[in-house]
């Protein structure tokens, strides 16, 4: 019972003392709940209800749904990447320490509101692996992009309950931009079929990917040197470790698509077939006969 206790003691303070109290009343942000259903629901479905359930089915046409969804991606995160400077970095945003603004002034608010905005774009890019599913292309459903959608869900749910705003919006305005281009070029593939498969588009935009973690890495590292900052240090056991494994494994599957090349197919052994043996056996035959 005193075990049962003190967890409850350490959740409540937790979840209600040391949290933003702006943002507990907005949507998904009062306790961790709804957003641990959403995740096990997602991961139940795409690694195995979906695929069962697809399994005797033909890929469902979603194509015209998924041309909306993709240039609704890329309206929302131009907006909260222009929002970033006009709010953030042209107001004296630093990129070296930039501590949280706990305040109900107007500004502070809309950089709060605007990172609960990217929070939930992050709960909607989990449709990107539903889609997958559904247009039965399970081979595109890796480790890499499963554990990359789950967890980006569960961080920008952390950031949001206990640091709207501050140092961590430089995550959140650069992977803005990113996701811009890449859900650009993704409407494109919908729109035209001479955009899929394009390899330039592709291999850019996972250097793209490559370089926002080296650089938000960087950006968490220099917290490090900055005993004064008045951002909180205990995020950076989570973050810097976090970033750096997304770069190595970007990194990784880059190699391994535009770099290294794959081992030329060694030609199968050919049989003779039955006619092609048989004026070989016929020439073998005449020669013990003469």
């Amino acid at each position: 019972m005193l075990v049962l206790r003190y967890l409850a003691s350490f959740y409540n303070y937790v979840n209600y003392e040391v949290s933003d109290p702006r943002v507990n009343q907005w949507l998904l942000m009062e306790t961790p709940w709804p957003g641990f259903a959403i995740l096990g629901l997602y991961l139940m479905f795409v690694l195995k209800w979906g695929p069962k359930w697809m399994e005797n089915r033909k890929p469902i046409k979603i194509d015209n749904f998924i041309k909306v969804y993709n240039l609704a991606q890329v309206f929302v995160c131009l907006f909260l990447f222009i929002e970033g400077w006009r709010l953030g970095y042209l107001r004296g945003y630093s990129f070296l320490c930039q501590p949280v603004d706990y305040s109900d002034d107007e500004v502070p608010l809309k950089i709060a509101r605007r990172c609960h905005i990217y929070f939930l774009v992050k709960v909607l890019d989990l449709m990107d692996t539903v889609f997958f599913v559904l247009r039965k292309k399970q081979n595109q459903v890796s480790f890499l992009h499963v554990y990359h959608h789950t967890g980006m869900v569960m961080l920008t749910w952390s950031g949001v309950k206990w640091f709207a705003g501050g140092h961590g919006v430089f995550m959140g305005f650069l992977n803005s931009f990113i996701h811009v281009v890449m859900y650009f070029y993704y409407f494109l593939t919908s729109v035209s079929d001479k955009y899929k498969g394009n390899v330039w588009w592709k291999k850019h935009i996972t250097q793209l990917q490559i370089i926002q973690f080296g650089l938000i890495f960087l950006q968490w590292f220099v917290l490090v040197f900055q005993p004064n900052c008045a951002f909180p240090k205990w995020p950076l056991f989570v973050l810097l470790p976090q970033n750096l494994f997304m770069f190595m494994l970007f990194l990784d599957f880059y190699y391994h698509a535009y770099i290294k090349k794959p081992k030329p197919a060694q030609p199968k052994p050919v049989t003779p077939s039955v006619e092609e043996s048989v004026p070989v056996l016929k020439s073998k035959i005449n020669i013990h006969t003469d």
